[in-house]
């Protein structure tokens, strides 16, 4: 497996993605590239889904799909060759582990954001955001293939983060219309998100949910206190924008647009915030 995983990531982002502590390296099996085709890895009798390996297998999963999904530098928004590896990684995880759910999981969150694959750039190469998408272009099989696995998943009653993940998607890709969306139940399950692994980037994309649910003041009191820990990441200053975007203040809007756009390293993202930014 992490011998497939090293030919599917391009050599800057598997650096970037890896976790660096002593204790990962430690989980790390000595023969990873055997545990998608046996189950197991030669120097432990354990199956995978009992060895300290496995929740750093989907993660590095995880974290190349979000790579593919959009790219951290380049010229493309999306590396659909990447996204195409890791679902098929996860989907042999999921053959050999059928009833692990938070591998399933994981297959259907990758599934279920993959699906606005379509969507998200135009004919020119130019990002389209999630409330401008043609819902059309979303790939409804591929949409219902990544409902069928959560709901199985769901069944096993041992919640996860990528179930969680996943549902938010699945809300999303039920949602008929952006307008239809049902940001209530988003923003519950953001906050058990939350609960169950604090993350500032996990706050950073419940304050959306905040602000069309409790409005876009108590979602600007609630990204305050990350201001500091992510003040160097685009997503936190095109966040700002969209919520003062929402409650009305266009010159706000302009301003954090402004910041978004001298912090993306991708050049679609970069392009669509400083449209943002001067309009």
């Amino acid at each position: 497996m992490f011998r497939d995983l090293r030919r599917a990531t391009p050599a800057r982002g598997f650096r970037r993605t890896i976790p660096r502590d002593q204790g990962t390296r430690r989980r790390l099996p000595p023969h990873p590239g055997r545990l998608a085709t046996t189950g197991r890895h030669s120097s432990d009798p354990r199956p995978i889904s009992s060895t300290p390996a496995l929740p750093t297998v989907l993660q590095i999963v995880y974290l190349i799909f979000n790579e593919a999904h959009t790219a951290t530098r380049g010229s493309r928004l999306h590396r659909a060759d990447l996204a195409d590896e890791a679902i098929r990684l996860a989907r042999q995880l999921h053959h050999r582990l059928p009833n692990h759910s938070e591998t399933a999981g994981l297959l259907a969150l990758l599934l279920l954001t993959d699906a606005r694959r379509s969507a998200r750039i135009d004919s020119d190469g130019e990002l389209v955001p999630l409330d401008r998408q043609d819902r059309q272009l979303w790939n409804k099989s591929v949409i219902t293939e990544g409902l069928t696995l959560l709901t199985a998943a769901f069944r096993h009653h041992q919640l996860g983060d990528y179930q969680l993940q996943a549902a938010i998607a699945a809300v999303h890709a039920q949602a008929g219309t952006f307008d239809g969306t049902n940001w209530t139940e988003i923003q519950a399950l953001y906050n058990l998100l939350a609960r169950r692994n604090p993350n500032p980037l996990i706050d950073l994309n419940r304050a959306v949910a905040v602000a069309h649910t409790d409005g876009p003041e108590r979602a600007l009191q609630d990204l305050a206190p990350l201001a500091q820990r992510l003040a160097d990441h685009h997503r936190y200053h095109a966040t700002i924008g969209y919520i003062h975007a929402l409650r009305g203040d266009p010159d706000a809007a302009r301003h954090a647009y402004a910041i978004a756009t001298q912090l993306a390293t991708n050049e679609p993202a970069r392009r669509y915030l400083q449209r943002k930014a001067t309009l």
